[in-house]
């Protein structure tokens, strides 16, 4: 047993065109949900020479600012725990 859904005429007509001879509505919209899952390594070298590099340079950036972020952070941490007197006494 199947569920009925409700299609615009244009969507149906979309559907019916890529719908082939040995395939029902249900394989149909399987291999079109199939065709579309995303998969990640589809992408992998798509980008032409200039987006490489856009993308390169906008990594390089991103990556300083975190490393300057990071020291900043880290050299403030060091201050702060030098300021700190240490009050645990030895006997």
């Amino acid at each position: 047993m199947g569920t009925t859904i409700d299609l615009t005429e244009d969507v149906y007509e979309r559907l019916k065109a890529r719908k082939r001879d040995d395939e029902s509505f249900t394989d149909l919209i399987t291999r079109l949900l199939d065709e579309t899952a995303a998969d990640w390594r589809e992408g992998f070298g798509t980008l032409d020479a200039d987006e490489t590099k856009e993308l390169e340079q906008a990594v390089k950036a991103s990556r300083g600012r975190m490393s300057e972020g990071l020291t900043a952070r880290q050299q403030e941490a060091l201050s702060n725990l030098s300021d700190v007197e240490d009050t645990d006494e030895t006997t």
